[in-house]
């Protein structure tokens, strides 16, 4: 009984000596910062603007005939007939058209830039089938004069993307189309991360070559799968750490992998999925990807056979970023028709792009639309110029996540305005005036309106 006794007392001394000790002091929260390279873009100086007695297509579905549109303090302030704003400058639009400002979610200017030179190669990391820690941002050229025939084509928003050699290649960066001498000062504020990634050939091919995994399909299915794995362990790990922290403990951060951190984005939805992919089922299963390891999979860029799955896109949430006729350069880009965008575009909560993929395209992207609406409709498509807007407007911000802030013009919005001096869906169509925020940043008759790279300065 002494013996017990004599024990019981311990284990009180020893709680009691445990209770009177301090709890361990954390060490400094570790986070991560997941834009160490803010935008520092500044809306350029602009004043209250009245467009007047325009045809409008507004990006939402709808034409409105001698219509004005209102831009003030960067903002689309009111579309209506008869409009009056004191002091404002008032641009007489009769027989023009106005639609939102065009946005390519496919672009490589500033990465790939022209001139094309080997010194300017800097779109694709050919060194891993996996790097998701490269970051197109950190090669892009803000001097590329493509920026500046882009504008002159209505564009005001793109997307540069990594290329498509890898399958993970990297994160494109959204950027507005303004003249910058830094990167940062085109970045488009808030807008979220994009991940390039690439099925089929390109991947398979150059790896295969090099006799390295993946050169087959399987092997392409293999790397995405075991690299989201890891990024599944690389997330968990920071989940128990941030809630060890907040629980009072004092845990040691996980190590930091860049390539990770970037997935780990992906799988907390903060990063969004662009993924070069031509074949129906390659789609299909890449969609299945996303399920397996709880992320979405985002937009399919190229998409040639995008018209096999229409349904299956649209009940999945998937845009279809597409050509109007480019394919049979390569096998996986053999089985296309022209309606293809159309066909996507038919199924209900579909989510129909048109991208340029391309610096020359992208100065006609309201062209290339009107191929595909032309081709659609001589077969039995009964297509608008008030719908089809939508695919490089509200669409393609759709896909970017900035569909709260650009593609349309409706109030509250920013105002990225193109005038044009016919219907933008003709062969003889230009941009007259193009607007950013509100502020004019390229004007057709007035050169002070026309921006020069300096890299064009003085060249012959």
């Amino acid at each position: 009984m002494a013996k017990q006794m004599s024990a019981l007392v311990a284990v009180v001394l020893s709680a009691a000596i445990v209770g009177c000790n301090p709890a361990e002091q954390q060490e400094p929260h570790v986070t991560i910062n997941a834009n160490p390279y803010p935008s520092t873009y500044q809306v350029l100086p602009n004043s209250t603007t009245l467009l007047r007695n325009a045809i409008v297509l507004t990006g939402t579905g709808e034409r409105l005939d001698d219509t004005d549109v209102l831009i003030k303090d960067g903002k689309i302030s009111a579309i209506g007939q008869q409009l009056v704003a004191d002091g404002a400058v008032v641009v007489d639009a009769t027989g023009k058209w106005i639609t939102p400002g065009i946005i390519d979610v496919h672009s490589h200017l500033g990465v790939y830039p022209s001139p094309n030179a080997e010194s300017h190669n800097d779109g694709n990391e050919m060194t891993n089938p996996v790097t998701a820690e490269v970051w197109a941002e950190h090669s892009v050229w803000p001097q590329d004069p493509g920026f500046n025939r882009a504008r002159e084509g209505g564009i005001t928003t793109l997307q540069i993307l990594p290329g498509s050699a890898n399958l993970i290649g990297g994160r494109g960066v959204t950027l507005k189309n303004v003249p910058a001498a830094t990167m940062q000062a085109m970045k488009f504020p808030e807008a979220p991360y994009g991940l390039k990634m690439a099925c089929g050939e390109n991947p398979k091919n150059l790896y295969g070559s090099r006799k390295e995994l993946p050169m087959t399909r399987m092997g392409n299915m293999a790397g995405y799968r075991t690299a989201f794995i890891q990024a599944t362990e690389y997330k968990r790990a920071w989940d128990k750490y941030e809630a060890d922290y907040a629980a009072g403990k004092n845990p040691v951060a996980p190590e930091r992998d860049l390539m990770k951190d970037t997935l780990k984005g992906v799988l907390e939805g903060d990063i969004l999925i662009h993924n070069h992919c031509y074949k129906a089922e390659e789609m299909a299963m890449m969609i299945d990807l996303g399920k397996e390891f709880g992320y979405h999979a985002g937009t399919f860029h190229h998409a040639v056979e995008a018209y096999k799955i229409a349904d299956l896109l649209a009940e999945n949430g998937n845009c279809a970023a597409m050509w109007p006729d480019w394919w049979g350069f390569k096998l996986e880009a053999y089985d296309m028709v022209l309606e293809n965008v159309a066909m996507v575009d038919a199924v209900k909560k579909s989510c129909a792009i048109v991208h340029s993929d391309s610096g020359v395209t992208i100065q006609r992207l309201n062209q290339e639309t009107a191929k595909i609406m032309h081709a659609a409709n001589d077969n039995g498509f009964e297509l608008t110029e008030q719908h089809v807007i939508g695919w490089i407007t509200s669409n393609a911000a759709k896909s970017l996540g900035i569909s709260d802030k650009t593609g349309s013009l409706e109030t509250g919005k920013n105002a990225d305005v193109v005038i044009w001096n016919t219907n933008p869906f003709s062969v003889y169509a230009q941009a007259e005036k193009v607007f950013i925020d509100g502020a004019k940043v390229y004007d057709r008759q007035d050169p002070a309106y026309q921006a020069q790279s300096d890299f064009m300065l003085g060249q012959q």
